[in-house]
């Protein structure tokens, strides 16, 4: 987490970085209301919504588990002076974010308990087609720059499939979201025909963490405090991709992209290593593995850089960001959520002016192909 800069920057203060245009994979735009999908939930789903509301996979049933002191887990200053939640207004997010940092392209990531958490699935099907159509409508269509993705509830394989073929044939999403925390692991058979898919449509997978699968986010059970919560989010990730390397993904969709959005990437090497130990010792239970599990995770895996890991000392980070791979990073602000990283502070540690300019936008043009 860096810091919010709140004044212009003086000459002497702006890095030769400030100068390169970036791509921001993780930019969150918001509904200022539920209402705004209105125009496009066919008649039977707006009177469902209506009538029933939602019926989600978690305890949390009128409110989120952040606190509250950060509504909405947004940036204080981010809420729009024309009413509605942080991410919701496209002129203020133009002023605040994409223009001020020179944000070549921002890709979106919409995050709203009811879009992946339906007990219905059916329902959770409409809702993801309405976000989906209202990506573009709202945002891609204002300002070409903000890039939509498709979002599919996994759980439903069938429908999934029909909302990822309706989106692709508009040529106007970048990627294809699916929730980490959905009813099984993400490396289980049940989901492979959406990974098939992907893999043919040459669209990468997104994975952002957040969502509820019913289950606890953490192997102990349900945390306690936001600190927990928060914390989680790095061992849901670390659980996915062990889940799609040992099951066999990236083995049976050798093209297929994968991109672990706000997980960061501090634990990446420890979870390689003990998997590269395991497989070793236990490889005759997984024949179908024919590569270490790191050279899977280093060819068909990539990561967002927010929350960037900060240890004491600048040259940890820098061995950390060496290990995992300049060309596996992209980077990504989370804006308007409360640990927003500004990308003219974000890396407390040397980087080259060619290393800044492929995690800040070399890399995420070639996996998303702008």
């Amino acid at each position: 987490m860096s810091e919010v800069i709140d004044r212009p920057l003086r000459d002497d203060e702006k890095p030769a970085a400030s100068r390169l245009r970036i791509v921001d994979c993780d930019v969150h735009p918001s509904l200022h209301s539920h209402d705004d999908l209105n125009e496009f939930l066919p008649k039977r789903w707006r009177q469902h919504l209506k009538e029933y509301g939602s019926h989600l996979r978690t305890p949390y049933l009128f409110t989120t588990p952040y606190p509250r002191s950060s509504p909405l887990i947004a940036r204080r200053d981010a809420w729009p002076p024309t009413g509605g939640p942080p991410g919701s207004d496209l002129a203020f997010m133009q002023k605040q974010h994409l223009d001020p940092l020179d944000v070549e392209f921002g890709i979106l990531q919409v995050l709203d308990l009811f879009i992946f958490s339906q007990q219905n699935l059916e329902f959770g099907a409409a809702i993801q087609r309405a976000i989906n159509d209202w990506q573009l409508a709202f945002w891609s269509h204002r300002d070409p720059r903000l890039k939509a993705s498709i979002l599919v509830g996994q759980d439903g394989v069938d429908l999934a499939l029909t909302e990822i073929e309706r989106c692709a044939k508009t040529g106007e999403y970048i990627q294809i979201n699916v929730s980490p925390r959905a009813n099984e692991p993400l490396g289980r058979r049940r989901y492979w025909p959406i990974y098939e898919r992907a893999q043919a449509l040459d669209l990468p997978l997104g994975i952002h963490v957040g969502g509820y699968g019913g289950h606890a986010p953490t192997g102990g059970g349900w945390p306690s405090y936001y600190v927990e919560e928060h914390q989680s989010n790095a061992h849901t990730i670390a659980a996915q991709l062990a889940s799609l390397v040992i099951e066999g993904v990236p083995e049976r969709f050798p093209k297929l992209k994968i991109v672990f959005i706000e997980g960061g990437f501090g634990w990446i090497p420890s979870a390689v290593w003990r998997m590269d130990q395991h497989f070793e010792r236990f490889r005759s239970e997984v024949p179908h593995l024919k590569r270490k599990p790191s050279e899977y995770v280093r060819e068909h895996f990539w990561f967002t850089t927010q929350p960037i890991d900060e240890p004491d000392e600048a040259r940890h980070l820098r061995a950390l960001i060496e290990w995992v791979g300049i060309d596996r990073l992209l980077f990504s602000s989370d804006y308007p959520h409360w640990d927003f990283d500004d990308p003219r502070f974000a890396f407390k540690t040397p980087l080259t002016e060619a290393e800044r300019k492929k995690i800040f936008s070399t890399n995420a043009r070639a996996v998303y192909k702008f």
